[in-house]
């Protein structure tokens, strides 16, 4: 049987002190989520917080990013309207990625074996030119590759290979370089 409240919240770096993490809980709950901010103040306000963010990026509204100092961006990436970037352990995001709508990339979990629900974190890496699409999920410790698709509403639990598709219903397939 599971201890619950054997659990703490240690068990992981979160890499910076507690007035920085509330700093940040602070704006990101007021200025960074919000419609009305542009989106070159949103990727501002990730560099002064320690994210990596590249040339061109696009963040909109309703993001959320646990940590932005453990958040890296490559050029010309997108994240849509409602994403989750919940980084308990480094995001890396390459050149030309589209995170979309309400996509989540979740770096924690929990040992289910662990009578102390203890965390079993592990970092995402995404490569240039995939497609994380709509409510799409990428769980803790998965790469995907170069131009590949996690398709909306699709869970993805182990890496996904370049120029795959992965679905909703867990089959896969090649797909084509974009053109």
């Amino acid at each position: 049987m599971r201890d619950l409240p054997a659990f703490t919240l240690a068990g992981y770096d979160k890499g910076r002190g507690k007035v920085v993490q509330a700093l940040w809980f602070a704006v990101m709950n007021t200025v960074f989520m919000a419609w009305f901010t542009p989106a070159r103040v949103r990727t501002a306000l990730l560099r002064a917080f320690g994210a990596e963010i590249g040339t061109g990026v696009l963040v909109r509204h309703r993001v959320r990013v646990l940590w932005p100092w453990k958040l890296t961006v490559g050029d010309h990436t997108w994240i849509g309207e409602g994403a989750w970037i919940l980084n308990l352990e480094p995001v890396t995001l390459g050149a030309h990625v589209c995170v979309s709508q309400d996509a989540l990339l979740c770096t924690g979990s929990h040992d289910h074996r662990a009578a102390d629900f203890r965390y079993r974190n592990a970092p995402i890496t995404v490569d240039d030119g995939a497609w994380i699409a709509a409510r799409a999920t990428v769980l803790a410790g998965v790469k995907v590759g170069r131009c590949a698709v996690v398709g909306a509403g699709a869970v993805l639990h182990k890496d996904l290979p370049e120029l795959t598709l992965h679905t909703a219903d867990n089959r896969r397939r090649p797909v084509e370089e974009p053109a």
